[in-house]
């Protein structure tokens, strides 16, 4: 977070520098209350309370609240923050029987330009920092509880491979400090080839997804315009690579959108590219925005679509989407609440509204290679209305 300091922001060796003239056992203390019990530094009760003040004054928090829709019950809980230098980001959280997951942003906009998103189509202002992405985490554990987070999915706001610096440390925080495990950690991206590489790489198995949205050039060049800079062959020999060096199971985000990708021979296509690599396809009925006037599938084509990929050969579910009436697209809650600040001009805005239609999560069928793979995504089966 250039030219701003947040409690999640530093490391454990900054924070040392901060306690300097304190005994050495406070800075376990101090990271013991912020990672693993989602403390602000004023209710770390067991250090000095001069030291809990000054430490909340040093390390602010860097995500104010700006808005905040809400189901009936909170089964769903989606914010609007304002970030420091007046940019807004969302996050999720959302309960299914034994797992809660959130789904956090990695970038303030998005310059992937994805015709069809509402953040691609507001543009993009600047990747977020470490403690940002950690922050978003940490409020949304606290409010799950007594639920206990079990997952989290970078599937907000933004390219999360396109600000890699930063989202992998934040997941090494995730992972080393506040405990989750890494089949619970989802990373998705539209098809930022040298980071799938770096990714496959790396020493902790993170889960990968992959929206595609297109199988062929010509509709995926529309569609997604970075395929231009990775087309289709360098993506699939990308995700080759990935299954092969982490024998991770790989999940292809498709959204349906009505008679662009929807149609039969979409999925003989896309089957062709899931089969070889054991892909499994989360099918995902458009959330309509703003900026694409295009329709997203009907539920009865979306029922079709996906008997024709099981058919084929393919493991596909659909995802229950739950929240048009909460603006649970990414970016749309930002859109819908444009100008709205946390301060005393633009107070945080809460909306509580019944379930409709939202992002949501399940985990996806058992793997064929060890250990278990979770995609968080709610699915059904072909024969369950989306």
């Amino acid at each position: 977070m250039a030219g701003a300091v947040s409690r999640y922001g530093v490391d454990r060796e900054t924070l040392a520098e901060l306690l300097a003239g304190h005994p050495a056992y406070r800075v376990g203390q101090v990271w013991d209350g912020l990672h693993r019990r989602l403390l602000d530094p004023l209710a770390v009760t067991d250090l000095p309370l001069a030291l809990r003040h000054r430490l909340h004054e040093q390390l602010p928090a860097a995500l104010a609240p700006a808005g905040e829709a809400v189901t009936d019950g909170g089964a769903t809980v989606k914010w609007l923050w304002r970030l420091h230098d007046g940019a807004q980001v969302e996050t999720v959280l959302m309960h299914y029987g034994e797992r809660t997951t959130v789904c956090v942003s990695s970038q303030a906009g998005c310059a992937m330009a994805c015709g069809f998103c509402a953040t691609g189509q507001a543009g993009f202002e600047r990747n977020l920092a470490v403690g940002e992405i950690v922050e978003q985490v940490v409020r949304a554990a606290r409010r799950a509880r007594p639920h206990r987070l079990t997952n989290v999915v970078f599937m907000g706001m933004g390219e999360p491979l396109a600000n890699y610096d930063r989202v992998w440390p934040a997941l090494r925080r995730l992972h080393d400090d506040l405990g989750l495990s890494a089949r619970h950690l989802t990373v998705s991206t539209i098809g930022v080839v040298p980071g799938i590489r770096r990714l496959a790489a790396e020493e902790l198995p993170v889960n990968l997804a992959v929206s595609l949205h297109a199988a062929n050039d010509a509709d995926r060049d529309r569609l997604v315009p970075l395929n231009r800079r990775y087309p289709l062959e360098r993506l699939m020999a990308a995700c080759a690579h990935y299954v092969e060096t982490t024998h991770r199971r790989l999940s292809f985000e498709w959204a349906l959108i009505d008679a662009v990708n929807d149609r039969p021979g979409d999925a003989v296509e896309l089957a062709s590219l899931a089969r070889p690599l054991r892909a499994h396809v989360n099918l995902i009925p458009l959330n309509p925005t703003p900026g694409y006037a295009t329709p997203g599938t009907p539920a009865d084509g979306v029922r079709a679509f996906c008997r024709r990929l099981r058919s084929l050969g393919v493991n596909a579910t659909v995802r229950h989407n739950r929240g048009k009436g909460i603006d649970a697209a990414c970016g749309q809650l930002r859109a819908s609440l444009s100008g709205a600040g946390a301060d005393a001009a633009h107070p945080a805005r809460t909306v509580n509204l019944s379930p409709t239609r939202m992002a949501s999560t399940r985990t996806s069928p058992a793997p064929t290679t060890p250990p278990g793979h979770t995609t968080e995504r709610t699915s059904s089966p072909c024969t369950t209305a989306p």
